[in-house]
């Protein structure tokens, strides 16, 4: 039974989906805005607010922090991360993402529901 587990298995075991949401962080912290399911993009969300809100205070714990939850992301990374966006959401106290549903892409694929990240 599935009783108190909101998490969203995305067809994989748990080491192949942190993964894949460490790999869609960084891609979008890199890119600014990604496009993928809308089951992995519900996904991503939090785990990119949390980490745009350790990124606020700039101190060595929390880029050690925030280089453990994206799996020791290159420098221009967290460059990004804390001297871009941080300082950019520094007034807002959340909702720096948002996901904006782009219906069923039958192209070939599996016709499965496609969003954006942003």
């Amino acid at each position: 039974m599935r009783h108190a587990n909101k998490n969203r298995t995305l067809s994989r075991d748990k080491n192949g989906r942190a993964a894949l949401l460490r790999g869609l962080c960084v891609s979008l912290i890199r890119d600014g805005q990604i496009t993928t399911t809308y089951a992995k993009a519900k996904e991503v969300q939090p785990r990119i607010e949390r980490l745009i809100t350790i990124a606020k205070t700039d101190t060595v714990a929390t880029r050690r922090v925030a280089a453990a939850r994206l799996g020791s992301p290159s420098d221009a990374i967290m460059k990004t991360l804390f001297v871009t966006l941080a300082p950019k959401f520094a007034a807002r106290k959340g909702g720096y993402t948002r996901v904006v549903k782009m219906g069923r892409l039958p192209s070939g694929r599996d016709s499965a529901a496609i969003s954006f990240v942003e």
